[in-house]
């Protein structure tokens, strides 16, 4: 929408059917919605932004920018780390962060309805008061948002043993892309009438539609942990130790990888000593009740002797252990400090973990890139972290050949591009080599029929021409 008359008469016409204070238009304020937490990644200026409170809002704003053709990029919290809500140049902001109603915890039925704009942390908060969990737990969970979660099918520490979003969310409302509010799936244990399109809605990246409500499944509130420290001279060896627990059969609920880059910048910001006594950091956690917690434990612990580890010890010491998993959470900010951060997110099967750990290591060297690793190591789901100081545009290049690189071996491996972060506009060509042209097909008959005017997050997904 290159004409500033028209792009008037769409502000115009949005600020006539809202309650005042929904529109910003402030180009200060604007400009902070404008990208989200994806280095790199580009992005243009939006016309505004748009916070509606309601799903009948939502539904106004979608089918105002229908009638002017706008683009519309629905948004969370903006801690993304693929671009997935970049503004399109003279597009829409739809944020939900306004839609913050916990409207329902059922404990008969062990569910919650939720706006999209409710804080992960706070509902696992408020469920956690009924004697429930929510499970999906990522390490934005302070800050992203149920709705931002449900598009990008997030998922965090404890996926290893129970799953990701897509694994919790029942039922969804949202605004299609003609400006309909349908409610899809369900609020019973089972049900299997018509296609999935709950599901379908998880992972879709704003491509589909505003979701405006989600119901999701609780789990009841979990067992106290067991926590098992393992330190490795190497992060080969920390992976042997990765694929010696699937080989086990065990289930741990939690296993989490740390390298020495991270430990040594949480240590220069938080000051833990942690770099000081290991390379590398493999963290596990057990639920399981009783004395079975406790002997899958010590299972988890002889996996780790096994595979070489240094040092290891199955903590008594709950502040302690609690302390390593805060160096895990806060490993990705303390990053952010040295430099920019351009974010992987491959997964591979848990056998090819310590051959893809060589492989990140080996594309470490070959483009002089530093390539810090965390990792939910126990899913196989990889995040390593390149790292570039601001203004050197040579280093800049090496990376984005290094993230290419990494894509490729996780394919070669039986992977996939991305775990948990989505596509977005970083990973479309990996998702096209991963998914093929007939897939892409497919993708692109179920986004012409959701959206057969192409407003929703177009260009991301899938590469402008390709799809989505």
């Amino acid at each position: 929408m290159r004409d500033e008359a028209r792009r008037r008469e769409l502000l115009e016409e949005l600020d006539r059917g809202l309650p005042a204070g929904r529109i910003i238009t402030d180009p200060a304020v604007v400009s902070g919605y404008a990208h989200d937490e994806a280095e790199w990644a580009p992005y243009g200026t939006p016309s505004a932004v748009v916070r509606p409170r309601t799903a009948e809002e939502a539904r106004q704003i979608v089918r105002t920018c229908l009638r002017f053709r706008a683009p519309i990029v629905p948004r969370g919290a903006g801690t993304g780390l693929s671009g997935g809500a970049n503004a399109v140049e003279d597009s829409v902001i739809v944020s939900t962060e306004a839609m913050t109603a916990i409207k329902e915890i059922d404990q008969r039925e062990r569910l919650a309805v939720v706006e999209p704009g409710v804080v992960n942390d706070h509902l696992r908060a408020a469920c956690a008061e009924h004697g429930l969990w929510y499970p999906p737990d990522p390490a934005s969970a302070p800050w992203s948002t149920i709705g931002g979660n449900v598009a990008t099918n997030a998922g965090g520490l404890c996926c290893v043993k129970y799953g990701v979003t897509r694994d919790y969310v029942l039922g969804l409302q949202f605004v299609t892309g003609t400006g309909e509010l349908v409610r899809v799936g369900r609020r019973t244990a089972k049900g299997v009438a018509g296609y999935d399109l709950a599901g379908m809605m998880v992972g879709s990246e704003g491509t589909l539609g505003v979701i405006t409500e989600v119901t999701v499944r609780l789990r009841p509130a979990r067992q106290p942990e067991h926590t098992v420290a393992g330190y490795f001279d190497s992060i080969v060896d920390a992976g042997r130790a990765v694929a010696s627990v699937a080989e086990a059969g065990l289930e741990p609920s939690a296993l989490e990888l740390i390298d020495r880059h991270c430990l040594e910048a949480v240590d220069a910001w938080k000051h833990m000593g942690l770099s000081t006594e290991a390379n590398v950091v493999l963290l596990g956690r057990t639920d399981s009740a009783g004395p079975a917690g406790e002997l899958e434990a010590d299972a988890v612990l002889a996996c780790f002797e096994k595979a070489g580890a240094t040092f290891a010890v199955r903590s008594t010491d709950q502040q302690e252990a609690d302390a390593l998993f805060d160096a895990r959470r806060l490993a990705y900010p303390a990053l952010e400090r040295l430099g920019p951060v351009l974010t992987e997110d491959v997964c591979v099967p848990k056998g090819a973990v310590p051959d893809m750990l060589a492989r990140i290591e080996e594309t470490a060297l070959r483009h002089d890139t530093l390539i810090a690793n965390i990792a939910h190591a126990g899913d196989g789901n990889l995040h390593p972290l390149l790292i570039t100081q601001p203004g050197d545009d040579a280093a800049k290049k090496r990376a984005q050949a290094a993230f290419d690189d990494i894509i490729a071996a996780a394919l070669e491996l039986g992977g996939t591009v991305t775990g948990e972060h989505g596509v977005g506009l970083l990973k479309r060509n990996g998702l096209a080599t991963e998914a093929g042209p007939a897939v892409l097909a497919l993708n692109r008959a179920v986004k012409d029929a959701l959206d057969p005017h192409g407003i929703f997050n177009p260009g991301k997904v899938i590469a402008d021409g390709e799809g989505m």
